[in-house]
């Protein structure tokens, strides 16, 4: 599947979007009415039923039990007999995918169709341990639910402060519901490594950890001494019970921004080179569209940055189930490959460990099936787009620092802003979210760009939206063009512009807790 040499097929005049030779479905790219009998490579579809713009419809007869392809991909068989012209949905598709085949490293790319472009840089923000950073925030990072209030208070206190002339662009506290009353293993581990990734961030220069004092996850974890290995500068750390309660320790760490400011303030943005960019992939509120227009559009962007040396990080594990066969035939090599897969089998025990009786498939959303996407398969084949074309180089775990450069695999959750939680902890200092229902979607240190899959809407949500990819469906550019655009808008929001989720102050970040509470 290659999904980002989609462009004749998106004619205006062409209500039906095939996507691959091989594919029994289309897409239709309009609403169709009952009845309608439309004109489609030389011969006659005769509509059974409406069928919703994204909606898939069949042009050929399938048998009850036979595969169902779109992307000239397998998205599951037909629970009945299906004639041309049938809406193709929940209703007569089921979900099965048993007996996956998996090859490693067969189909890497030197993308030798992607263009390079010479000489793009950032105006960043260059860290001492050779990263940099799109913003430049002190961080307030809550150990606890305990100090969760407090940690607020701290940002609330410089709410009205303009950091003028300080080089900073504000402060930004980390409140959260966890860090006490788990139990020490992979759980409180995993916090841990979630926070620390956000106060040791290209986008922040400084970090202050409140706690409360008799937590499990202790402020002392956090703090580090002055010219540490890492280059960052020093923490400092709080706790209500020794500052003396809610107002003191509210009133410590103001003061110890100040001095913070003072100690790494000042600074400037300065030209960087686009290899430092590391961009988190995500998806939420996704349509029949999303895998049309919007997800390889970025995944051209994707490609255009891998091929300067810089980073892209595709996650939401319950996301590629049914494309993963595609990702593993990019892995550089077969150690690659197969951690990918034990991140999946991993997420499967995870998820049978609850005894819900739930599976991968359980992820479509209502809006999702709305939208067009009947199961988890389809879904998955669209998301994937989002990196291109480009190998696959190495799989992190949640929050783990992404070191790779190249198109890179977190295990995440689907839930969006744990997904984003996890890449930014790991270093992303962009996201670009693709959308088609819509979403309404920010994460507090790092830019997050709206990308939406259809002009409905990316005009009826036109101040959620950054970029809008509904003119590929329309016919008025190809996915190059668009992956370009976004390409230019991502170094204008690294080099400082503001998207629309900063101006609006959208702040949604949850951390992934997998343990019992105890």
């Amino acid at each position: 599947m290659n999904v980002v040499t989609i462009k004749s097929m998106l004619r205006p005049e062409n209500p039906f979007i095939r996507l691959s030779p091989k594919d029994n479905v289309v897409v239709a790219r309009v609403p169709l009415s009952a009845g309608a009998t439309i004109q489609f490579e030389g011969r006659e579809i005769h509509l059974q039923q409406a069928v919703g713009a994204g909606h898939k419809v069949a042009v050929q007869p399938i048998k009850a039990d036979e595969s169902v392809y779109k992307y000239g991909e397998n998205i599951g068989r037909a629970g009945a007999n299906v004639e041309p012209g049938d809406l193709v949905h929940v209703h007569n598709l089921r979900f099965d995918l048993a007996d996956q085949k998996y090859e490693f490293a067969t189909t890497l790319s030197d993308l030798a169709g992607i263009p390079r472009l010479e000489e793009d840089t950032f105006l960043g923000y260059q860290r001492p341990d050779g990263r940099a950073g799109t913003r430049n925030f002190i961080a307030i990072v809550g150990a606890s639910n305990c100090a969760a209030f407090a940690a607020q208070q701290v940002e609330a206190a410089f709410s009205k402060e303009s950091f003028a002339g300080t080089g900073i662009d504000g402060v930004v506290a980390f409140p959260h519901v966890d860090g006490c009353g788990q139990a020490e293993g992979p759980d409180i581990q995993q916090l841990r490594r979630t926070l620390d990734g956000l106060a040791d961030h290209p986008n922040v220069a400084a970090a202050i950890v409140v706690g409360l004092g008799c937590e499990v996850n202790q402020v002392s974890y956090y703090l580090r001494p002055a010219g540490s290995s890492n280059g960052a500068p020093a923490r400092r750390g709080f706790t209500l019970q020794e500052s003396g309660g809610t107002t003191q320790v509210v009133s410590d760490s103001s003061k110890a921004v100040w001095e913070l400011i003072e100690e790494v303030g000042k600074m400037e943005r300065v030209a960087c080179p686009v290899s430092k960019l590391v961009v988190a992939l995500e998806c939420g509120g996704s349509d029949a569209f999303s895998g049309i227009t919007a997800n390889p559009s970025v995944g051209y962007f994707s490609d255009l940055l891998v091929k300067q040396g810089g980073t892209v990080c595709l996650a939401e594990t319950t996301e590629i189930c049914g494309a993963e066969h595609l990702l593993t035939r990019r892995a550089v090599n077969r150690e690659v490959g197969e951690k990918l897969l034990d991140k999946i089998e991993w997420y499967k025990r995870y998820v049978d460990g609850f005894g819900l009786g739930i599976s991968f498939d359980s992820n479509p959303s209502p809006g999702n099936k709305a939208g067009g996407l009947t199961n988890i398969a389809e879904k998955s084949l669209g998301a994937v787009a989002k990196a291109g074309t480009s190998n696959l180089t190495a799989v992190y775990d949640f929050a783990e620092r992404i070191t790779s450069s190249g198109f890179v695999f977190m295990n995440t959750p689907g839930y969006d802003p744990t997904s984003v939680t996890g890449m930014a902890a790991g270093g992303c200092n962009v996201c670009l979210f693709t959308t088609g229902r819509g979403s309404a979607f920010g994460f507090p240190t790092i830019p997050v760009v709206k990308i939406a899959s259809n002009s409905k809407t990316g005009l009826h949500m036109d101040e959620d939206m950054d970029v809008n990819c509904g003119t590929v469906a329309e016919g008025e550019e190809d996915i190059p063009g668009a992956g370009k655009r976004i390409h230019d808008f991502v170094l204008e929001t690294a080099s400082g512009r503001r998207t629309f989720s900063e101006l609006l102050g959208h702040r949604e970040f949850i951390p992934w807790r997998i343990g019992p509470v105890l």
